[in-house]
């Protein structure tokens, strides 16, 4: 692809502002538990703190339910084990409840391109592992207290079985994060339709407040990305560009490309490239279409 879209791809970066190191902000401000009062991230710490209460809640619920279970049904175990199991199991599950807030983040369930799907497998795997390396860590120190010894039973199999109710638990986390997200934004654009109308580009302590209609495209630029605005500036913050997709979902923004995010509104012309490619005008700039996001070429033409 020739011509403004391939030049302005990868800007550089000022080197009086670290080079290419993070900084523990950015990766609070990536995952949603930081921001502005005003910006967009807020919704995401909202996101993760309801999400976190409920899964506490329904989950401690469980527990309960599971431990008068094993009392009546097995009441040799006595109340004590019980409690040690289920509550062993709630907490590595709550300490842990960041890895499928992880997955959200890298691949909601509308991600485009739709293989970025297959990240929740390691990671539904990795939550596993944590979930149950963490609780027979915590039996095997509640039975020890006890003057006792815990048993896990045979790894694989006894794994297995608990991979099977984690994934499940995996996919009902990442569910209702996208549920509560969606919940909470239109609570937003209700409640604050003046706020809604704007987006807050944070670069470290910088921070400006555009207007959503000056913002004709956003392109990915390493660690960064680059919104194109319509008084020609460029402007760079430091994220992933699925994350700012996210940010801006339901305010008339298109997935083109794996490296760009365009303002439909601002679409001016779109050019057959060949192979199913397009080059799409936004005035003077040009961004590509690719062939793999064919939502997007729907949504562009009907607009």
């Amino acid at each position: 692809m020739s011509g403004p879209a391939q030049s302005a791809s990868r800007p550089t970066r000022p080197k009086e502002d670290g080079g290419g190191a993070r900084r523990i902000s950015d990766f609070w401000q990536w995952f949603g538990l930081n921001g502005d009062a005003l910006g967009t991230n807020r919704v995401l710490r909202r996101t993760f703190l309801y999400a976190w209460g409920v899964a506490a809640v329904t989950v401690g619920v469980i527990v309960v339910i599971n431990v008068i279970t094993i009392t009546h049904d097995m009441p040799h175990f006595g109340l004590l084990e019980p409690v040690i199991w289920e509550g062993s199991s709630w907490v590595a599950i709550m300490a842990f409840f960041w890895i499928p807030w992880i997955g959200y983040r890298l691949a909601p369930p509308a991600v485009r391109p739709r293989g970025l799907l297959l990240l929740h497998l390691p990671l539904a795997l990795a939550y596993s592992l944590a979930h149950v390396g963490f609780f027979i860590l915590l039996r095997d120190i509640a039975y020890r207290i006890a003057g006792s010894v815990y048993v896990f039973g045979p790894f694989i199999s006894e794994f297995l079985y608990e991979f099977g109710k984690d994934a499940l638990g995996y996919v009902l986390f990442v569910a209702g994060f996208a549920l509560i997200e969606h919940l909470l934004r239109q609570q937003q654009l209700i409640a604050t339709p003046g706020q809604a109308l704007t987006f807050d580009i944070r670069d470290g302590a910088r921070l400006t407040r555009v207007r959503l209609s000056e913002i004709l495209a956003v392109a990915s630029a390493g660690n960064y990305v680059e919104f194109h605005l319509k008084d020609e500036r460029r402007l760079l913050m430091r994220s992933p560009l699925s994350a700012v997709e996210s940010d801006l979902a339901g305010r008339g923004f298109t997935r083109t490309h794996r490296s760009w995010l365009v303002n439909s509104a601002h679409v001016t012309a779109l050019k057959p490239e060949g192979s199913g490619d397009y080059e799409v005008s936004l005035g003077a700039l040009a961004v590509p279409l690719s062939r793999r996001f064919k939502p997007a070429l729907e949504t562009l033409r009907a607009g």
